[in-house]
């Protein structure tokens, strides 16, 4: 069969996904198989893929291709999330372009559009993942809004309610005015942002119903003049004996002459600003903790959408930050802005639509999270689920012991509306739909006929997605199901560290709360991707690249290879278009070697000169260097550090098969190969391809494919890998370890030659003479043949106990050889090198002996890394030893 020049992943990527798919390969029904599964983090119906999806996704499908290929029932369950505001606000934007206002239409017409939205574009990230070779059971898509999946969610409501775990309250929270909905703490970015401090001064009026003059006011400092206009006290320290004189007296708020009181409390600092405290307890957090504790007024002078209301007597209808620009220059005409000073602070912005969020006095819902979230929280101290790094669990736990109640509903339209049904004098009851809302009501409040309406707001977006993991399966729809019985609890959770407690602490409650036990095993955390700047990738910031695009480029491989080779399990990862190159590179490297493979197939089955015997010695030690890294990639894997995995894989195949191996085995010129020499060298081949595949999917299954005939049902996707030969098992008589150390010496006795003979200026014609002086002799016998063929030796390396004459000295780790070349050699030049070599081992030897010696050092790190530190002081050592001895030689022979 003729190969092609390159690997053409364009056509191989859509026929060998086409084929996996039609093949049923990725599709998971329950048996007698032990489980594997993944539930995918839900992407928003409005997304497109990108770099995070990309890291996120290629690490699942790593995992769960290799489930598969080690025998297990592999089920990875992909889905959408329906995304409440992020949704809503493209809906609108659609809307506007049609020339429609969402004020003009009614909430079933609005929900009619956005699923009109939703079928049209929502399925857009799905079949994007395809692209990237996620080989997800299509068959099992879940939406957060599907009949059976919306049905549960207001059953869990329903439920909480029922249980008193969720309370309907009025207090502060975070309003973004822009989507002009609630939002929860978690879902409030904060920023550091270069702002302006103001100094205003109120005029006072003492105790005794006196004036005070003007410049015996009191001044204030904010960041935010326009609030000023909904103040109700100003606040002091007690001790703070600047304004003792001034308690129990009264303040006037500046343009407005409102007046308030000015009171005291320990909560006031001395040391910022001025030592005096606006109140504005209906825009301020802790402003409105203060209002409560000393019974101020409460003065809302925000509209929903940030503009100020008639309630704030001046600037009506003007945008918050415009009438901030009003009110300082009006501040300023009136003698009462004293000065303004640059100032840096944290500023919170809504995570959806990044405008800055209010603090906001309303009527919402809640959850009494203390009263759900002690399993989940023990569940993780206790490493019944352990998080990957362990970094995380620390964070965790200072999270959920500091817990706040989770504000769950939202002002909006598109999402699970909240079941509860309101009187005209504010009176409700929560059902799972109306009819059984007037049957509530009737039996409640003794009401026949009541006229009733749902509330209009919405749930929060997470409130769906925590019962993800067992809700795609059914579980609380149809309790006890065969697919939740066998899959649930899934086994790992991929994810980033941002949604910890948006979604990983809340998937954790509701899967103690509805199902009993942990909804996952293990919590993998991907770190935040960057650009080469350590900037993390944006839209806005123009960094981050058209992964689409690049896929068509480069191809989804290289693109896979790109991402994963620089990410570092919980860290982030600063990307590099070169690691896609590098990747390119890679897949060349391993489509090159089927070329080689091919070509010896061909010259096997048509040349009348064949080699007589095979060589076993490489045969022997790469059967031995796979096992160690196969063993090394499982225990790597198991440990979550993919990225070694994918490196150390990497250096296997470039390096000892195609590099070395392959080169070893190659047969003399115009002489064939043994079939059994070609047909191991397949085999090493396919394993190699069985422990990459993972990784690369489409180039490993299209050299699969290519390597031998193989039948519909036989792909790579689906085979199973055999379990990797004990370490310390032998392989003609030689145990694993003596074969890899006898690999080592001979790759290190290849490359001193080479560049022994290349410092002397041989042409690769020249042929050499070859002795030997070291301890090794018997292992040196053993791959003479490839030694001489490799460096163009003489014969087969001889032992002598001294220098040859005229020789050229080389030093191969602990060992000595002796090269004689046709023409005389500079001993001058020879002696400059090893000088050379001798000086940087005696600087390496000092500086590990000044870290050995360090007591701190020895007594704080792990045993097994100053074990590594007094092997290298061994090595140096008799490094240093041999290269005297070769120098000692030479000079003798001068």
């Amino acid at each position: 069969m003729e190969i092609s020049k390159n690997f053409d992943f364009r056509t191989a990527e859509a026929r060998w996904y086409q084929h996996w798919n039609e093949q049923g390969f990725f599709n998971s029904v329950p048996d007698d198989r032990e489980p594997y599964t993944i539930v995918i983090p839900p992407p928003n119906v409005t997304g497109i893929l990108h770099m995070g999806h990309c890291l996120n996704n290629t690490i699942q499908d790593i995992l769960i291709r290799r489930a598969r290929m080690h025998g297990k029932n592999a089920c990875w369950v992909g889905g959408t999330d329906h995304a409440s505001i992020a949704t809503e606000a493209k809906v609108v934007h659609m809307l506007r372009e049609k020339g429609i206002a969402k004020s003009s239409l009614t909430r079933e017409e609005f929900i009619a559009y956005a699923w009109e939205w939703k079928e049209k574009y929502g399925g857009i990230i799905l079949s994007q993942l395809k692209k990237l070779g996620c080989s997800i059971d299509w068959n099992r898509t879940a939406f957060t809004m599907d009949p059976d999946y919306s049905r549960s969610v207001i059953q869990v409501f329903n439920d909480l309610y029922e249980k008193g775990y969720i309370y309907r309250g009025k207090r502060m929270i975070n309003w973004d005015p822009r989507a002009k909905t609630a939002l929860s703490d978690e879902e409030v970015i904060y920023k550091e942002v270069q702002s302006k401090l103001y100094f205003i001064r109120y005029r006072v009026e003492d105790k005794n119903g006196n004036l005070l003059p003007e410049d015996q006011g009191i001044t204030i400092a904010t960041v935010r003049p326009e609030t000023i206009l909904g103040d109700t006290a100003i606040a002091v320290n007690p001790s703070d004996e600047r304004y003792t004189h001034l308690h129990g007296a009264f303040a006037f708020v500046p343009l407005i002459n409102r007046k308030i009181p000015i009171i005291t409390d320990d909560y006031v600092t001395t040391d910022f600003g001025t030592g005096a405290l606006k109140v504005t307890p209906a825009h301020d957090m802790n402003d409105y903790a203060l209002g409560e504790k000393h019974k101020l007024e409460v003065v809302d002078i925000l509209e929903e959408d940030g503009r100020l209301n008639a309630d704030a007597k001046l600037y009506v209808g003007t945008d918050r930050f415009e009438a901030r620009k009003l009110i300082v220059k009006d501040l300023e005409a009136a003698g009462q802005l004293m000065k303004i000073q640059d100032y840096t602070n944290q500023i919170g912005f809504s995570e959806r639509t990044d405008v800055v969020v209010e603090p906001r006095l309303s009527l919402q819902w809640w959850v009494a999270m203390k009263k759900i979230n002690g399993p989940a929280l023990e569940a993780v101290l206790q490493d019944d689920i352990k998080f990957y790094p362990s970094k995380f669990k620390n964070l965790y736990r200072h999270w959920m012991e500091n817990i706040h109640d989770w504000c769950i509903s939202r002002q909006l339209w598109w999402g699970h509306r909240i079941p509860a049904w309101f009187d005209a004098e504010g009176r409700f009851v929560v059902a799972m739909d109306e009819k059984e809302a007037y049957e509530k009501y009737t039996a409640k409040f003794g009401v026949s006929s009541p006229s009733l309406t749902q509330d209009e707001a919405c749930l929060d977006t997470w409130f769906s997605s925590w019962l993800w993991p067992f809700e795609v399966f059914h579980g609380l729809s149809d309790p006890g199901n065969k697919d939740v019985k066998y899959y649930y609890p899934t086994n790992t959770l991929v994810t980033a560290p941002e949604i910890i407690f948006f979604w990983v602490a809340r998937m954790i409650m509701a899967g103690f709360e509805y199902m009993g036990e942990k909804p996952f095993s293990e919590v993998y955390f991907t770190g935040i991707v960057r650009d080469n700047q350590g900037r993390k990738m944006s839209k806005q910031l123009g960094n981050s690249p058209d992964l689409l695009q690049m896929i068509d480029d480069i191809g989804a491989d290289a693109v896979r290879f790109g991402i994963l080779i620089a990410s570092p399990a919980g860290n982030d990862l600063l990307w590099d278009p070169a690691s896609n190159e590098q990747g390119r590179h890679f897949i060349n490297k391993i489509w090159n070697a089927l070329k080689l493979i091919k070509i010896w197939q061909e010259k096997a089955a048509t040349s009348q000169q064949v080699s007589t015997e095979e060589n076993s010695w490489p045969q022997d030690w790469f059967r031995a260097r796979l096992n160690q890294v196969r063993a090394e990639v499982d225990q790597l894997m198991a440990q979550f550090k993919l990225s070694e995995a994918l490196k150390t894989i990497y250096s296997l195949v470039w390096d000892d098969y195609c590099s070395w191996y392959l080169e070893w085995i190659k047969p003399a010129p115009d002489t064939a190969m043994l079939p059994k020499t070609i047909d191991r060298a397949i085999g090493y081949f396919e394993e190699l391809l069985e422990i990459l595949h993972p990784f690369l999917p489409f180039v490993t299954e299209e050299i699969y494919q290519l390597l031998r005939e193989r039948s519909s049902s036989d792909s790579l996707c689906v085979r199973q890998v055999k379990p990797v030969t004990e370490s310390g098992s032998e392989l003609n008589g030689l145990s694993q370890d003596q074969w890899l150390r006898e690999g080592d010496l001979l790759k290190a006795s290849i490359s001193a030659i080479r560049d022994a003979r290349n410092k002397a200026q041989l042409k690769p014609k020249d042929t050499i003479e070859l002795y030997y002086q070291g301890e090794e002799q018997d292992t040196i016998n053993r791959f003479s043949g490839i030694l001489s063929r490799q460096v163009n030796a003489v014969a087969q390396p001889q032992t002598v106990k001294e220098a040859v004459e005229g020789s050229v000295h080389v030093v191969a780790g602990k060992d000595r050889f002796f090269m004689v070349c046709e023409s005389p050699v500079d001993s001058s030049a020879q002696q400059k090198e090893l000088h050379k070599e001798l000086e940087y081992l005696r600087g390496f030897l000092e500086s590990v002996n000044k870290k050995l010696g360090n007591g701190k050092f020895t007594a704080n790190a792990k045993p097994e890394v100053v074990e590594l530190e007094r092997r290298k002081k061994e090595d140096a050592e008799e490094k240093i030893k041999i290269l005297e001895q070769s120098l000692k030689g030479i000079a003798g022979k001068a």
